[in-house]
């Protein structure tokens, strides 16, 4: 996964992933649950072993019982994966989102409770650290944020783990809430790739910033284990046609997709093929 060597199929070896007709390698097929469509399997994969890696890839830090596990863009992709790996193991997924409908779909995933992020303001690069008013507005910020985690969770109890792919707007206050010994674990950077941390927070708590991208044969085996068993939901929003491609790009770039995972038709006639 590390090596210089290593493509990602459908993001670095190929323009994308929309074709008819694919060669792919054969340790790169997962065998499909026979309850789940074709578009179900699908949607659930790329965006639930991401998030499988991200929790339970990087010892020590693995995903355990009683883990608060704060989740970014809780009904998303990756996040409406992770708040159900999180819930699978008893752990503590507290989402993220942008309004209370989104919210409550998380909640009915499996997490604890919600923050709407538009009740904070802090976001975004913390003011410069010889800036001493602007240092105590933005900390204020963030421990707002803080205690609505820890309302959420009923104690005092920072995240373990924290699921990151926004980027630049959310990572200085993904550290500062992480727990000390804690690990914030990013896959993507979404609102942008150049995010200020305050390092103060980092080094004299020694938490962990972790870089996560894909995952490898043992891991995605693993959650397609889960997935099949029933354990996992596929959280499929919508299923769209070949032809609806580049609205449904555009509407991803606004934040406008349905909640969960979308999924583009190729070669089926239809919804729902696939079933047994």
């Amino acid at each position: 996964m590390i090596a210089r060597s290593s493509k990602t199929w459908g993001y670095q070896t190929n323009y994308g992933s929309f074709g008819q007709f694919s060669i792919v390698q054969e340790h790169q097929c997962l065998p499909k649950a026979p309850s789940l469509s074709w578009e179900e399997a699908a949607a659930s994969t790329l965006c639930g072993t991401t998030a499988y890696r991200m929790m339970f890839g990087w010892a020590p830090h693995d995903t355990k019982k009683g883990d608060v596990v704060l989740v970014w863009g809780g009904s998303g992709g990756v996040g409406s994966m992770a708040i159900q790996l999180a819930k699978a193991v008893g752990a503590i997924p507290v989402a993220v989102v942008s309004d209370d409908e989104r919210g409550e779909f998380c909640i009915k995933l499996g997490a604890k409770g919600y923050i709407n992020r538009n009740e904070f303001s802090h976001w975004g690069t913390p003011p410069h650290w010889t800036d001493e008013a602007g240092q105590k507005a933005w900390t204020a910020g963030a421990r707002a944020f803080g205690a609505k985690i820890w309302e959420i969770v009923g104690e005092k109890k920072d995240p373990a783990i924290v699921i990151e792919h926004p980027g630049e707007a959310t990572v200085p206050t993904s550290i500062f809430v992480c727990e000390p010994g804690g690990m914030v674990v990013i896959c993507a950077g979404t609102t942008g790739y150049s995010a200020v941390v305050d390092l103060r927070y980092h080094w004299t708590r020694q938490k962990r910033f972790q870089g996560s991208h894909g995952t490898n044969d043992e891991q995605a085996i693993a959650f397609n284990k889960m997935l099949t068993s029933g354990a996992i939901h596929p959280a499929l929003g919508e299923v769209l046609g070949f032809d609806e491609i580049p609205h449904a790009h555009q509407r991803m770039h606004e934040g406008d997709l349905a909640l969960g995972n979308t999924a583009i038709l190729i070669g089926a006639a239809s919804k729902g093929l696939g079933k047994k």
